[in-house]
C-alpha cells in the first residue's frame, strides 16, 4: 500500500528533507489535471526501440555471466577431480541461493483415509512441514511383501495437483511395478492454496500467480518459494523413510513441468536420492530468459545468474547417480536448450566414467508426462533399482476423481485444519522476528549494506551527455539530453534552466510514469524556476519512454515490468538498485557541467521512485535536500498486502534481514536535520 506523510507535521516544518509545505505539494498535484501537456511528441529522446532497451541490456549482462560460467565448466570437465571441485563450488553457491531453511519439527502425520485398488492401495496423508503448516499427499503402496524401493513424485502446475490424471497414471504405473510412491500437493495447488477467502476459495487465477506473489514476499526475508517447496519435499522424504514398506536405501524422485523444477532442485540438494527423472523442464536457463522471459516465481531463484548456475548444473550436482531427461520435441520448454543441457550432462557423466547413467528420451509430443514418457520413467527406475531393463507397458489404469483423493474434508487445508498457518502468515512472523533481532545500523553501516544488497558499484564511470535538441514550452526552452556511461544503458532526461537568473539549486524530479507526466506539473515546476532552480526530468531505466511493453509482461504475474524485474533479480542486481545507479549517474553529470557544479542538489520523488530516492540519499551525500511522497512505508507491507500489483518492482532480496524503510527515514532525518 502506498502511503502519504510518513513524517509528523512538526518534522515537515523543521526538516531540510522537505522544501515545501503540503499546501504547495498539493497545488503541484492539482496541476497534473489542470494543465495540458505541451509538445508531447517532443519529449522522447531515444531514437531506437527505447521500450526494449532495458531488457536488451539485461540479456547482455546475463550472457556475460553465463560466458564466465561456461568457461569454468569446460575447465572442470577436463578431469574427474575438476568435476568434483566444480560440484563443491556449485553446492556452496546453491545452498547460498536457498538461504536458511526451516528447522525440522515433528511431522505429526495423519492418515485420513485408505483406498484399496487392484494391486496397490492409496493412503491419504497429511503431514506438518512447518509448525501449524501442513502438506497433503497420496501414498501409493504396492500389494505384496516389502520393503520396496520408493519414489517421490512432484506435480506440475495443474490446479488438481496429485489428482491430475497423468500424475495418477504415473504413480499407479510405478506402484504396479513395485514402487511405493508419495505424490505431494505443491504449495498453491491441490488442497494447499495459500491465498483464499474465508470459504477456502482461491483469490488468484492459479498456482503460478500465487507462487509469484508469495515469492516476492519470500525474497524480502531471504528465501524463495522454490526453497519452501523443497522443504515440503524434504519433509515428505522424511515421512516416506519412516514407513516400514519402504527400502530406505533405494529412493528416487521424478516430476513433470513445475514438478520437474522441484525434481531438479531436490535431486541436487538431497544426498538420499539415488535415481532421478525430470520431465518437461530441462532446458537452458539462458535461452529461456531470452526467448520466453522469466516464468513464475517457483521456477527460478534470485541470484542464479550471479552465482553462474544453469539448469544443467543441478544435473551436474546429481552426477554420477542415474538421471533420465524426458523431453517433448514440440514442448514450449525449449527443446534446443534441452539438448544443450543434456550434452553438458553427458560430458560431466563421461568425465566421471558414468556415461551410461544419463539418458535423454525424446518423444514427438508437447508438454507433459505422456504415456511413452511415463513408461520410460518407470523402466529407468526398474533398471537401477531392480536391475531390470525390460520395456514397460502401461495398459489400462483406474483414475479416481479428485474428491476421492482429497485428504481434507473441505478440499482446502486453509479451512479444514484448525489454526492452519499460511505461508504468507509464516513470512509475516519471520519479518516480525527479524525486526526484533536485527541490529540498528549507523548511517555508514547502512550505506555499506545497501551498496551490497543493491549491487551498487563503488567506482565512478565517466559520463558523457549528448544534446539531442530542444523544444518550446510555456515553462521556457526545454533541452533534450541523453546521458551515457560505459556499463549502463543510456539515460534520457529533460533539462529546464531558469530564465534570466543564476542557477541557485538543481532539482531532480522523479515519477514512476517518467518525464512526460512530470512535465504536466506546470505550476510545481514553475515554482522551482521562479526560485532560480534548474530542473532535471529523467526517465530512470524502465520508466517513461524506456518502460517495457505490456505484451511482454503476463498480467497473471501482477507486475507491469515483470520480465525486467525478474531478469534483474536473476542477475543479482535488483531493479530498484539499478535505478539508484541512474540517479547517481545524474549526480555525476551535474558535477561535470560547469553550470551546475557549485549548485546543491534537490531530489523530488513520488511513488516507487521515492523509494529509489530514499535509498540514494542514504548512500550518496551529494543529495542535499530531499522531498518524497506516496512511498512504501515498510517492506512488510508487501507481505501483508501481497495481492497488490507491482510490488515486485520494490523487492530487494534479504532486505528485512538488515533494514526496513523506517531505517532509511531515520538516517535521512538525522542527516538532514537542522542543528
Amino acid at each position: 500500500m502506498k502511503v502519504r506523510g510518513l513524517y509528523r507535521f512538526t518534522q515537515l516544518l523543521s526538516n531540510k528533507c522537505y522544501l515545501y509545505s503540503y499546501t504547495k505539494i498539493a497545488i503541484g498535484i492539482i496541476c497534473l489535471w489542470a494543465f495540458p501537456l505541451h509538445a508531447q511528441q517532443s519529449t522522447n529522446i531515444i531514437d531506437w526501440r527505447a521500450d526494449e532497451m532495458l531488457n536488451t541490456y539485461l540479456m547482455q549482462q546475463m550472457h556475460q555471466q553465463y560466458a564466465l560460467r561456461n568457461t569454468r565448466l569446460q575447465t572442470a570437465l577436463q578431469s574427474p577431480q575438476g568435476v568434483r571441485n566444480y560440484q563443491q563450488q556449485l553446492q556452496a553457491a546453491y545452498h547460498k541461493l536457498l538461504g536458511p531453511l526451516p528447522q525440522r519439527t515433528p511431522l505429526q502425520p495423519l492418515v485420513t483415509g485408505t483406498l484399496q485398488q487392484d494391486g496397490y492401495r492409496i493412503e491419504k496423508i497429511i503431514y506438518q512441514s512447518l509448525p501449524q503448516h501442513h502438506v497433503t499427499a497420496n501414498l501409493y503402496i504396492p500389494t505384496g511383501k516389502g520393503p520396496s524401493p520408493a519414489a517421490l513424485l512432484f506435480c506440475g502446475h495443474e490446479a488438481t495437483a496429485k489428482s491430475t490424471p497423468s500424475y495418477q497414471q504415473t504413480a499407479i504405473l510405478l506402484a504396479k511395478n513395485g514402487f511405493v510412491v508419495l505424490i505431494i500437493d505443491p504449495l498453491s495447488q491441490g488442497e494447499r492454496h495459500q491465498l483464499t477467502d474465508s470459504s477456502g476459495k482461491p483469490l488468484t487465477r492459479g498456482g503460478t500467480t500465487e507462487h509469484t506473489l508469495l515469492n516476492a514476499a519470500a525474497a524480502l526475508v531471504g528465501s524463495s518459494v522454490a526453497a519452501y517447496e523443497l522443504w515440503d519435499n524434504e519433509r515428505g522424504l522424511d515421512y516416506l523413510l519412516s514407513r516400514r514398506e519402504v527400502d530406505t536405501t533405494r529412493i528416487g524422485c521424478l516430476g513433470n513441468s513445475g514438478g520437474g523444477t522441484q525434481t531438479a532442485y531436490f535431486m541436487a540438494f538431497e544426498p538420499r536420492i539415488k535415481v532421478a527423472a525430470v520431465c518437461s523442464y530441462i532446458t537452458s536457463r539462458e535461452r529461456t530468459f531470452e526467448l520466453a522471459g522469466p516464468l513464475d516465481g517457483c521456477v527460478q531463484i534470485p541470484d542464479e545468474g550471479k552465482q553462474g548456475i544453469e539448469i544443467a548444473d543441478y544435473m551436474h550436482l546429481l552426477a554420477p547417480k542415474p538421471l533420465l531427461i524426458l523431453s517433448g520435441r514440440y514442448d514450449f520448454v525449449d527443446y534446443t536448450g534441452a539438448v544443450q543441457a543434456y550434452n553438458e550432462a553427458k560430458q560431466c557423466y563421461t568425465t566421471l566414467n558414468a556415461a551410461d547413467q544419463v539418458q535423454l528420451v525424446t518423444v514427438d509430443d508437447g508438454h507433459g508426462i505422456s504415456q511413452p514418457k511415463r513408461e520410460a520413467a518407470v523402466r529407468w527406475f526398474r533398471k537401477w533399482f531392480y536391475k531390470d531393463d525390460a520395456p514397460v507397458k502401461e495398459g489400462t489404469l483406474n483414475i479416481l476423481p479428485a474428491a476421492d483423493l482429497n485428504c481434507t474434508t473441505t478440499g482446502e487445508l486453509n479451512n479444514s485444519m484448525p489454526n492452519e498457518l499460511t505461508l504468507q502468515q509464516h513470512f509475516l512472523q519471520t519479518a516480525t522476528a527479524l525486526a526484533g533481532s536485527r541490529k540498528q545500523l549507523s548511517g555508514k553501516a547502512l550505506a555499506d549494506t545497501l551498496q551490497q544488497l543493491l549491487a551498487l558499484t563503488t567506482t565512478r564511470e565517466k559520463v558523457q551527455v549528448e544534446d539531442t535538441g530542444a523544444f518550446s514550452h510555456p515553462l521556457g526552452k526545454i533541452e533534450r539530453k541523453l546521458l551515457r556511461s560505459a556499463h549502463e544503458p543510456p539515460l534520457p532526461f529533460l533539462l529546464i534552466r531558469p530564465q534570466e537568473q543564476a542557477i541557485k539549486k538543481v532539482v531532480i524530479c522523479l515519477q514512476d510514469d517518467g518525464k512526460r507526466a512530470l512535465l504536466d506539473s506546470t505550476a510545481l515546476l514553475q515554482s522551482y524556476l521562479q526560485k532560480g532552480y534548474a530542473i532535471l526530468l529523467p526517465d530512470l531505466r524502465g520508466t517513461g519512454e524506456t518502460a517495457d511493453r505490456p505484451e511482454f509482461n503476463n498480467a497473471k504475474f501482477y507486475n507491469k515490468e515483470y520480465r525486467n524485474v525478474m531478469s534483474s533479480l536473476h542477475l543479482g542486481r535488483p531493479l530498484l538498485g539499478q535505478r539508484v545507479t541512474d540517479l547517481q549517474l545524474l549526480l555525476d553529470y551535474l558535477q561535470t557541467d560547469a553550470a551546475f557544479r557549485q549548485s546543491e542538489v534537490v531530489v523530488h520523488a513520488t511513488g516507487m521512485c521515492a523509494l529509489v530516492a530514499l535509498h540514494a540519499a542514504v548512500v550518496d551525500d551529494r543529495i542535499k535536500y530531499l522531498q518524497v511522497a506516496d512511498h512504501l512505508a515498510s517492506f512488510t507491507t508487501i507481505i501483508q498486502q501481497v495481492l497488490q500489483k507491482n510490488w515486485y518492482s520494490c523487492v530487494i532480496p534479504d532486505a528485512l534481514r538488515y533494514y526496513d524503510v523506517p531505517d532509511l527515514l531515520r538516517i535521512i532525518d538525522k542527516r538532514f536535520a537542522f542543528p
